[in-house]
Order: C-alpha cells, then structure tokens, then sequence
C-alpha cells in the first residue's frame, strides 16, 4: 500500500507502529514481511519529508518574525 496523498504525519505514523508491532510480535506471514517492510519503508520515507518541510516552514516563520522585530 502507497503512502495516501492526503494521510497525515500521524495517520501514517499509527501505521508505521501497527506494522512495527506486526513484526515485532511475530504476527505476520513470511509471504507478507516484505510486502510490509517495503510500505513501512515508504511510510518513514513520507514521515522524514513530512518533518523536514514542517522545519523549513518553522524556519521561514520565525525567520520571518525575526526581521519583523528589527
């Protein structure tokens, strides 16, 4: 399953746990397991792009504010 477009960050990270605990908890079938390493793999490729956008914009705004102040 592809990251969905519109998922946000904590959609997509209560996947990344629940298939986390798949594993972890030994609950999927070997045909399965690299099915679901490949979407969680997707699913922190989605997260991290996610994070880094969320800094940038973060950065911007109190860079922003900073020459506001001045």
């Amino acid at each position: 399953m592809v990251t969905k477009k519109k998922e946000t960050y904590s959609q997509a990270m209560a996947r990344l746990e629940k298939i986390v605990s798949q594993i972890d908890n030994n609950e999927l079938e070997i045909d399965v397991l690299a099915e679901k390493i490949k979407e969680a793999n997707e699913i922190i490729a989605f997260c991290s792009d996610k994070l880094i956008s969320a800094d940038r914009e973060i950065e911007k705004l109190l860079s922003e504010r900073k020459e506001c102040e001045e």
